[in-house]
């Protein structure tokens, strides 16, 4: 288990970036795959993006394909969503998870054991 927490959300107008982090608070961050979901407000949780405990698999969400990308720095026990090219739909609270589980259920909330607080994220038009 280990307690993750996100930062970096704000106000953007569309077509703008925001880069998200998502910090361990142990350094274990090397065992986990980190997602990536966000939810707005009436929807359900959407997967948005996932990299492996190395770094050597990603997944990306076909809504954000080409204008987000995931990255880790196991180092700093840091995780990283970099989202460009903004648009008002992907306005959403935008949560970073962990899970020791296989990457192949990285799309999956349900198989996360450690989430983040969350942070907002909205774009105006």
């Amino acid at each position: 288990q280990v307690t993750l927490v996100e930062s970096g959300g704000g106000l953007v107008q569309a077509g703008g970036s925001l880069r998200l982090s998502c910090a361990a608070s142990v350094r274990a961050l090397f065992y986990y795959t980190v997602g990536w979901f966000r939810q707005a407000p009436g929807k359900q949780r959407e997967f948005v993006a996932a990299i492996s405990s190395t770094g050597g698999n990603t997944a990306l969400a076909g809504s954000v394909q080409g204008r987000f990308s995931v990255s880790r720095d196991n180092a700093k026990n840091t995780a990283y969503l970099q989202m460009n090219n903004l648009k008002p739909e992907d306005s959403a609270v935008y949560y970073c998870a962990g899970q020791t589980r296989q990457f192949e259920y990285a799309p999956d909330p349900n198989k996360y054991n450690s989430w983040g607080q969350g942070t907002q994220v909205t774009v105006s038009s």
